[in-house]
């Protein structure tokens, strides 16, 4: 079975050192890594990852707007938040960009394969606490 290819956006180098080794380890390549929301818009352009792992408080553009601008362009991007976020109106708004997922960074290790995997389906995942 071909490995998903995903792009990570985070601006802590930490997180995404961590999450890129976290989803290298559980059958995911790593096909880049940025750390602003305008990177991603890019980077997602060039690349074109099966799935986008997009925090939400990032400089330049916050990850809610780079997911609008993003699936502008292209409809069918399967993005998943990972995020400290917990506000029922952030998880909403993120929800309402059409993304397919929503996963607390704490619950990172319990339930981000899971929601990357359903996002490759087109399916949606959300962390407990965020419906």
């Amino acid at each position: 079975m071909a490995k998903i290819r995903v792009l990570l956006a985070d601006d802590n180098r930490l997180v995404l050192d961590y999450v890129s080794e976290f989803l290298s380890a559980n059958g995911c390549e790593v096909i880049g890594t940025v750390t602003d929301g305008q990177s991603a818009v890019d980077a997602s352009a060039r690349l074109v990852p099966d799935v986008l792992v997009l925090d939400i408080s990032m400089p330049i553009l916050n990850g809610i707007h780079a997911a609008r601008r993003i699936l502008e362009v292209n409809s069918s991007m399967k993005i998943v938040f990972l995020t400290v976020q917990r506000d029922p109106d952030t998880c909403r708004a993120a929800l309402e960009t059409s993304a397919c997922g929503y996963v607390f960074k704490p619950r990172l290790a319990s339930d981000l394969i899971s929601a990357i995997e359903l996002a490759k389906e087109g399916r949606r995942f959300v962390s407990p606490g965020c419906e």
